[in-house]
């Protein structure tokens, strides 16, 4: 009898701290920066960065990609051209059934779409974390970048 009521405490315990660690705040648990050496060479070298850029032009519309696998859901996004220029990604599905996957979403997306229309390209640096976003995210912004291109 001992046993099992110390079998139950053991359990008990397992299961408090396994809710008060999903429940936990995304914040304290959210990447401060990416992964990758590329955040800095634009900054450091200044042409190099926009030449890159200057380089690619695309066709003035909106562009639906793929929907490509991040594991635990799918993503797709579209682009949206204007001038030449890259004026935002927006997403058109995303993981967003597990309280994981919400918490990725809500740290990797606005990342991955601002250095998306900083880059002018869907080469983004993956997000610590967030691997199997950012790389769905680069396949779906590629495949719509390739209908913009000219």
């Amino acid at each position: 009898m001992k046993k099992l009521g110390v079998a139950f405490i053991i359990i008990g315990a397992f299961i408090l701290y396994s809710i008060a660690f999903h429940r936990s705040n995304p914040a304290l648990i959210a990447p401060d920066s990416t992964v990758g050496t590329n955040r800095s060479s634009p900054l450091s070298t200044g042409t190099s960065g926009s030449s890159g850029a200057a380089s690619k032009q695309y066709r003035d519309g909106t562009y639906t990609g793929s929907v490509a696998d991040a594991q635990w859901g799918n993503i797709q996004v579209k682009v949206i051209i204007q001038s030449g220029k890259i004026k935002d990604v927006q997403y058109l599905q995303y993981p967003n059934d597990r309280n994981r996957s919400i918490e990725i979403n809500q740290y990797a997306d606005p990342l991955l779409t601002t250095e998306a229309i900083q880059a002018q390209s869907g080469q983004v640096d993956i997000i610590s974390g967030a691997t199997d976003t950012s790389e769905a995210f680069i396949q779906s912004l590629s495949a719509a970048l390739t209908q913009a291109q000219v």
